[in-house]
């Protein structure tokens, strides 16, 4: 799935700006306002909303990359984006069954083999798009016949994808040794851009 999709998962920003609004239409439903309350009270909604989504998406380039906290992992135990300081990071949102992710995987592979002793760590973080996708089971034989290697979170919960605000299959975030995010890839394509950006973060000084 890429961009072109606009797949949308709600957020806990998004539910609680519902509940917000709900609440703030129902005072003013049951009692007769000024058009200046009913106006306050829109605004405010729209504000709450705004201020909550901030606070959720917080995976944008510049910003400091949202931790890991799957339970979880295949290939690897637990990691933490604190105990990997000094490294460049990669997280790729995927799910075995999307067709675009097939498409990008031979690319992450080779990253993978190219660069893992330089420093560089490829999270792929598994968020099902389809219930079939959520059997662990199915998830574990798929790495296995396709020889995938770097740690893969199981983020069946989207605890991990709604931390990162992330919306699509499959998306890259490209995190350097500091721990901010320098660059998102979001569908197919760009290997070459993303290629000479992780060897350009990885010859940063840390």
């Amino acid at each position: 799935m890429t961009i072109s999709d606009l797949t949308t998962y709600p957020t806990p920003a998004i539910t609680i700006a519902k509940k917000i609004r709900t609440a703030m239409v129902s005072v003013a439903e049951e009692r007769e306002c000024t058009m200046f309350e009913r106006i306050t009270i829109g605004l405010s909604v729209i504000l709450a909303g705004l201020l909550l989504t901030w606070v959720v998406v917080n995976a944008e380039v510049g910003m400091k990359a949202p931790d890991i906290t799957n339970e979880t992992w295949l290939n690897s135990t637990p990691l933490h984006l604190s105990d990997l300081k000094g490294k460049v990071v990669m997280v790729e949102f995927w799910t075995f069954g999307c067709y675009n992710c097939r498409n990008v995987e031979p690319y992450v592979k080779q990253w993978h083999q190219k660069y893992a002793d330089k420093g560089f760590v490829i999270i792929g973080v598994h968020s099902p798009e389809f219930s079939y996708e959520q059997d662990f089971a199915k998830v574990k034989q798929y790495i296995q016949e396709h020889d995938i290697r770097f740690p893969i979170p199981i983020d069946n919960d989207f605890s991990t994808w709604n931390r990162y605000g992330n919306r699509y299959w499959p998306a890259m975030y490209l995190i350097d040794k500091q721990g901010v995010v320098r660059h998102v890839r979001i569908g197919e394509g760009g290997y070459q851009e993303t290629e000479r950006l992780i060897q350009t973060l990885l010859a940063e000084t840390f």
